[in-house]
């Protein structure tokens, strides 16, 4: 997990993630759609995408070929929701302990 969150946290590696998350795309194609990185660069973003388990490569001759391996971001996925769903709890505890303090501590409101 560690791996594949070191590579999500680089804007161009998540970028690269996007382009190949529906098909699979060739190095060259996705080296394109970055024109002011160069493509020894891609390459080495490309590999550490691969390292990380994110993508799939695939040679057809000398050409190569990459597309989304969804199960590499499962791990991280679940640890992300874990913690935002842990959040979230923390959110509506901090809106309701406000909405009783407003309302008086028994909850009813305004009993003139």
């Amino acid at each position: 997990m560690d791996e594949a969150l070191r590579a999500v946290a680089d804007p161009t590696r998540r970028a690269i993630l996007v382009l190949v998350r529906e098909r699979e795309v060739s190095a060259g194609d996705i080296a394109r759609h970055f024109p002011d990185i160069s493509r020894p660069a891609v390459s080495q973003h490309l590999r550490i995408l691969v390292a990380a388990g994110l993508l799939d490569i695939r040679r057809a001759g000398n050409r190569r070929f990459y597309r989304l391996r969804p199960e590499g971001l499962a791990e991280a996925a679940t640890f992300l929701k874990t913690m935002w769903s842990a959040s979230l709890d923390r959110l509506r505890d901090a809106a309701e302990r406000q909405e009783r303090a407003r309302n008086g501590e028994d909850g009813v409101r305004g009993s003139r």
